[in-house]
């Protein structure tokens, strides 16, 4: 199985619904809201599957892209998707492991676009936004953008964050979240974010 990006380069896909790649639609429309952050971006693609984002990043101008993947299978199949389209000047790093562990390992770094697509019905979207909080790897002026189904269970988006903007595509919302003004807001500033609740 393949998909294709930007460019109409075709990417290898692993079979089944493992890594349910993003939307050409929803990736169309990210790389247009953040096109002006493109231009030597430093990306982290979070719960990355095929790499499809990361692929897409690279070939639109990021000068570094890190990937972090559980799958073993799925991040050699990034490297293999990544390596061809990487420019002498372009880096790339794909990242072995649960996700929270790896974050960890990236402290000291900051990235301008963190794109966030975990399986829809993971506890992971509240351990991990506190994770990029605490370690600050959101770069000053930077956005993280979350992937997932509208309408659903709400979980608490931590202190340090906040909505900048939110757009709807069909069964699936990016929800892109900024860096508040204060370093260390109040508790009462919170907000929530819509997630799909597992089913019972």
């Amino acid at each position: 199985m393949s998909l294709r990006i930007y460019g109409n380069r075709p990417l290898k896909t692993l079979p089944g619904q493992a890594t349910r790649p993003t939307s050409a639609r929803v990736r169309e429309a990210l790389f247009n809201i953040w096109q002006e952050k493109l231009p030597n971006s430093r990306w982290l693609d979070l719960c990355a599957g095929s790499g499809a984002i990361g692929a897409e990043a690279l070939c639109r101008g990021a000068s570094l892209v890190i990937g972090v993947e559980q799958s073993n299978s799925a991040c050699a199949l990034i490297r293999e998707n990544w390596q061809p389209l990487a420019q002498p000047s372009q880096v790339f790093q794909v990242l072995r492991g649960d996700v929270v562990p790896r974050l960890k390992a990236l402290q000291g770094r900051q990235f301008d676009c963190i794109y966030f697509d975990p399986p829809y019905t993971s506890d992971l979207y509240e351990p991990v936004l506190e994770a990029i909080v605490q370690l600050q790897l959101l770069a000053p002026l930077g956005e993280v953008a979350v992937e997932h189904r509208p309408r659903q269970r709400a979980i608490t988006i931590p202190p340090g964050l906040e909505i900048c903007r939110e757009k709807m595509y069909g069964n699936t919302v990016l929800t892109f979240l900024c860096l508040q003004d204060e370093a260390i807001p109040d508790d009462s500033d919170s907000a929530s974010l819509a997630i799909e609740t597992p089913p019972s």
